[in-house]
């Protein structure tokens, strides 16, 4: 009988996940939902409503919610007299006390205790925009008199959530293999990559790297549930497809995170409110229906696990975070994403952050 891994898992050899995916609330609702980026588009529309009250809006006619990190961080950059700029900065500093309230709140939590850094992640902290407003948010902190260093993700934005698959993969797993699958699927976006370990280079898997990647905008097209799964299916197969051309010896292996809480059997109890359809139905397991659409890679059995991707992108960051005890990150995408950590053992001598 196949040996089961646990999805969702908890404690590995070198860190601990002490908590992910809180879901604190006040009269408002869940208080992480005014630190997602969905929240900051929110806030530039009120802003932009305003503007137009009085009889112009400096951002044109395009919604909010439509336009482009590109043309926002353009705004951003045009002189401080412009009224584009004025309306983005302003825009940046009601979010950056937001974000700083929110971080404030997860600290007071007791998986969040004692927690060092957090690694600020998720799409919005890779623009001019997003970097500005984590910038503040830390400054305001400071001010607050809260403890803690704010950081940005080391690696590409695209890239955490399929990287952090390297420490979650059985080890026997990674053995005579160069490579794994991995999936990141958000409330926007999915994400599907081959994911090179690159062990020589690095036993603590920090030089890991993702060399081929594709991306596909799911929510322009609002899919089913069962379009989405066949969608992933179709992504996972050229990638494999991909491997086999490039000699890349792939392990039977496919890692997927995505948002909610995650249970050992590979279910969702909470959190997956942001995914098309149903993921929390008792009747659903996407693991499950992944492994019949590709029951072997290269002629081994498949194995599938799921996880949080918070934690995911969380763990990208692992090697770089030897230096402090309890660390936590924040992806800040559709939702606000969120996990806390505690390394295990001896700190480790770390590679410089970028």
């Amino acid at each position: 009988m196949k040996k089961q891994h646990p999805h969702g898992a908890r404690e590995l050899p070198s860190v601990t996940v002490d908590g992910y995916s809180l879901q604190l609330r006040d009269k408002d609702g869940f208080i992480g939902d005014q630190a997602s980026q969905t929240a900051f588009r929110q806030l530039l529309e009120r802003w932009r409503q305003r503007r137009r009250r009085k009889g112009h809006d400096p951002l044109g006619g395009v919604h909010s919610k439509d336009l482009s990190k590109s043309e926002l961080d353009a705004a951003l950059g045009e002189a401080e007299t412009s009224e584009a700029a004025d309306v983005v900065h302003g825009v940046i500093e009601e979010f950056s006390e937001e974000l700083a309230w929110v971080i404030d709140r997860f600290l007071r939590q007791p998986s969040w205790k004692g927690v060092q850094r957090i690694v600020i992640g998720g799409g919005f902290p890779g623009s001019d925009v997003g970097e500005r407003a984590v910038l503040q948010a830390a400054a305001i902190l400071q001010h607050m008199n809260v403890s803690v260093e704010l950081a940005r993700i080391c690696h590409e934005p695209d890239d955490g959530g399929l990287l952090g698959w390297v420490h979650l993969v059985p080890p026997p797993m990674r053995k005579g293999h160069d490579a794994i699958l991995a999936l990141d699927i958000g409330g926007t976006n999915v994400r599907c990559g081959i994911v090179k370990l690159r062990k020589k280079r690095a036993p603590d898997l920090s030089k890991a790297k993702v060399v081929r990647r594709e991306k596909w905008r799911h929510a322009d097209d609002r899919p089913s549930r069962r379009v989405l799964i066949d969608r992933l299916a179709e992504m996972l197969e050229a990638q494999i497809r991909y491997s086999r051309k490039q000699g890349i010896r792939l392990a039977p292996f496919i890692g997927i995170a995505c948002p909610g809480l995650i249970r050992k059997d590979g279910s969702i109890s909470r959190g997956a409110q942001n995914l098309p359809g149903d993921w929390e139905s008792d009747n659903f397991h996407l693991p499950s229906e992944l492994v019949k659409r590709l029951p072997e890679i290269a002629g081994e059995p498949t194995v599938a696990l799921m996880h949080n991707d918070a934690v995911v992108q969380g763990l990208s960051e692992l090697p770089f975070m030897r230096d402090v005890k309890h660390w936590a990150v924040l992806t800040i995408g559709t939702g606000l994403g969120n996990a806390s950590f505690t390394n295990q053992g001896k700190k480790a001598k770390a590679g410089k952050r970028s």
